[in-house]
């Protein structure tokens, strides 16, 4: 029985770390990505600064993103 529980308790912590290491990945690459100054006027956007956040792009789309 307590060998049982051992197994089960080291399952429930490689399964707990799994699902850590997903979320860490999902979360990466659900944040936007970067843009330059050059690239956001490429684009049609504008560079706009935001008070205590720094410069962000606004493109035609209404969409932001930060620069890099």
């Amino acid at each position: 029985m307590r060998m049982r529980r051992m197994a089960g308790l080291a399952l429930a912590a490689a399964a707990l770390v799994g699902v850590s290491a997903v979320g860490a990945v999902s979360a990466e690459a659900a944040s936007s990505p970067g843009i330059t100054r050059d690239e956001c006027t490429a684009a049609g956007g504008q560079v706009t600064s935001q008070p205590y956040a720094g410069y962000v792009c606004v493109l035609p789309d209404g969409t932001r993103q930060s620069i890099t």
